[in-house]
């Protein structure tokens, strides 16, 4: 069986997902994770079917299926009267129609199941990227001042990714003039609330006020996401602590639900939104991007790392059988298998109306990642 040796940057849920996909093709992919231990932080990741479809794939469904919760429905909420707007099932009704159910479930428990199917050698933490040297063999060049020699780089590093910036120079995100919020409160502490099980969105006033609810830990607990348009914070980062009170506030006229919800935070994470533009291109040479890397987008739709686990199972098989002499061929059919559908979510998660009202998610949680034909 042909093999390459693929240095996959970044130990994200693209990064990891990448790595098992690529070994299940017989290649030798080595994740390179700056942060020296996976830690806790972080709370939710919305795994909805078409994501899980690929997991389960990759051998991991099973063992999340035991720490996530399965939201009953996807309901559609008027902010202030409570009035549903539309109210999609999920749960069994999406394993009938899609051939997997939504998971909601804690980014560290998701990180874990996935770098416990790779084999210890495949992780290599406290591995900073900061420089790709283009060649043949490719070479990465770290923080800690070593490198190494592989035939493929892939870049799975988020957001603010290095890989990126070193095929395509610096990024340029607009700022949305939003800033989020997340929390997570024990599901005891708000009894009188309804609809726990599902995936509520209470949309707001105004579209780029909204409060989206829904479960995690088996059910246990409870994941708050909110927006509201504040323009002198303009920090972005998923752990970086925000202001309680601010939050009440902010929502205090919101229906009665989401006030009980508030009531129970007692910490919250507050983050800038920016947006950036669908790429023209993802490959340079022998290297790549995948997830936030090439087509960070904000999560009004709750596909990012959905969007990352599809593009590691396609990479996967796009790289199925091929050697050094065939990446170029391989990468650009990669791209153009992924780039339509990731700029349409991008896109769709910018508008922000997704199933506000009555409609179908077929197109989004019917894709099948190990199914869908390539170029």
């Amino acid at each position: 069986m042909t093999s390459l040796k693929i240095g996959i940057c970044g130990g994200g849920v693209g990064g990891l997902c990448a790595a098992l996909a690529l070994r299940q093709q017989g290649h030798e992919a080595i994740v390179f994770e700056r942060a020296k231990q996976f830690l806790r932080i972080g709370a939710d990741v919305n795994l909805t079917p078409n994501a899980v479809r690929a997991l389960d794939r990759l051998g991991v469904g099973e063992v999340l299926r035991e720490t996530a919760a399965r939201p009953t429905h996807r309901i559609s909420r008027t902010w202030d009267t409570g009035e549903e707007t539309s109210r999609l099932p999920m749960s069994e009704a999406a394993e009938v129609r899609y051939g997997a159910p939504q998971l909601t479930i804690h980014r560290g428990d998701l990180l874990q199941a996935l770098a416990n199917a790779l084999p210890e050698e495949a992780i290599r933490l406290g591995k900073q990227a900061e420089r790709v040297e283009q060649g043949e063999p490719m070479r990465i060049h770290f923080a800690d001042g070593t490198s190494e020699e592989v035939d493929l780089v892939v870049g799975g590093d988020g957001i603010h990714s290095a890989v990126r910036r070193e095929l395509f120079g610096e990024d340029h995100p607009e700022f949305t003039g939003l800033v989020s919020y997340r929390a997570v409160v024990p599901r005891s502490a708000v009894p009188e609330v309804e609809n726990l099980d599902a995936f509520t969105k209470w949309w707001g006033p105004s579209p780029d006020v909204q409060v989206v609810v829904f479960p995690l830990t088996r059910g246990e607990e409870v994941f708050i996401f909110a927006t509201t348009p504040q323009d002198d914070w303009r920090e972005e980062s998923w752990t970086l602590p925000g202001d309680v009170d601010e939050l009440r506030r902010v929502y205090r006229a919101f229906h009665p639900d989401v006030q009980a919800l508030l009531a129970a935070c007692d910490s919250v994470t507050k983050s800038a939104l920016y947006v950036r533009e669908p790429m023209p291109q993802w490959s340079v040479g022998h290297a790549t991007l995948l997830g936030d890397a090439a087509h960070p987008m904000v999560p009004f739709m709750a596909q990012g790392a959905c969007m990352a686990i599809e593009d590691a199972v396609v990479l996967s098989r796009c790289l199925e059988g091929v050697d050094r002499a065939g990446l170029s061929a391989a990468l650009q059919r990669y791209e153009e298998a992924r780039k339509a559908r990731t700029a349409q979510v991008q896109r769709g998660s910018r508008a922000n109306d997704w199933l506000k009202g009555e409609g179908t998610a077929d197109w989004v949680y019917g894709y099948d990642a190990w199914g869908v034909e390539l170029p």
